[in-house]
């Protein structure tokens, strides 16, 4: 099955924007299997529902997830105990109306966001979303290199993602919808004006800043990928070990996404660029419109415009 991946930034500082009515939120923080963890209680954290969660959704990725493998990383956890004692502390401070509110800033009106952030302690150290159509949820590692301005960054960034597919249909093609990941990327800073990674490790930013100085560069090669599965070229493998490549670690899905939002909302106001995330052909069209760099091919338009 064709993959659209919703991945992982960490990503850049919150500016505060206004609040939408609290009815367009149901966003929750579950703390719950962690706290399990810390106190090394293992009834309560099989019964924990981020534990039971965690497990089917490695159960659904074909991954090997078993009560014995937890048990035995439990028996190492204890020299870091303090450490993520004190993170788990602090990330319970942050502001998830705020990070809420970011997203819809940058929603269809109306969009209404529903998830369940799962801040967790488990063997594998990686961060992502689940059951985006179902029940959505977010789950966090905990993490003591990430500061909590960071971590309320992150969830903004997921809930873009969760709140677009509330939002709109899969978009057809399906790749377009993953210039969502830049738009993501710039709802989770709050505007055009704040630096993607502006509480990210200098390291993260500087390499921010080099991915996004090839994004012309990038444009033509995207289009010749958008362009084969247009023509069917391409196997179903192909296309997705292609497509997939573009993501990266903040690739050219991130960093066109993000630059062609930027360009539109600066030369058409933020409503242009929301209007036009439901069919995100809308956003080549826009940036073509207000772009004085690389553009994409009168060609390539043509054939979008058909679908």
């Amino acid at each position: 099955m064709r993959a659209l991946a919703i991945s992982l930034c960490l990503a850049a500082c919150a500016a505060r924007t206004p609040v939408r009515p609290p009815a367009m939120r149901d966003v929750v923080i579950d703390t719950e299997e962690a706290e399990a963890v810390l106190a090394g209680d293992w009834d309560r954290i099989s019964r924990s529902r981020g534990y039971r969660r965690l497990a089917e959704r490695e159960a659904s990725m074909g991954r090997s997830f078993s009560d014995e493998d937890f048990r035995a990383f439990l028996g190492g956890l204890g020299p870091r105990k303090p450490a993520l004692r004190d993170t788990l502390d602090r990330w319970k401070q942050i502001d998830v109306a705020d990070a809420a509110a970011r997203a819809l800033a940058y929603l269809p009106a109306g969009t209404r966001l529903r998830a369940t952030v799962y801040l967790v302690i488990k063997p594998k150290e990686n961060s992502f979303v689940f059951d985006v159509y179902g029940d959505p949820a977010i789950f966090l590692y905990v993490d003591p290199q990430v500061t909590p301005a960071k971590l309320e960054n992150t969830i903004a960034h997921e809930l873009h993602h969760i709140g677009f597919a509330a939002a709109c249909p899969v978009p057809e093609p399906q790749w377009l919808g993953a210039f969502g990941e830049g738009v993501a990327m710039l709802a989770a800073a709050g505007g055009p004006h704040i630096h993607p990674h502006a509480v990210s490790p200098p390291a993260e930013r500087a390499r921010w800043d080099q991915d996004l100085a090839q994004a012309d560069a990038d444009l033509p090669r995207v289009e010749a990928f958008l362009t084969a599965v247009l023509d069917g070229k391409l196997s179903e493998a192909e296309e997705n070990e292609q497509g997939m490549a573009f993501f990266g670690v903040q690739g050219p899905w991130y960093t066109l996404g993000w630059k062609m939002a930027v360009a539109i909302e600066e030369a058409e106001g933020r409503p242009a660029l929301v209007s036009a995330l439901c069919d995100p052909r809308q956003l080549l069209f826009a940036y073509n419109r207000v772009s004085t760099g690389a553009r994409w091919s009168d060609a390539l338009l043509e054939r979008l415009r058909a679908k």
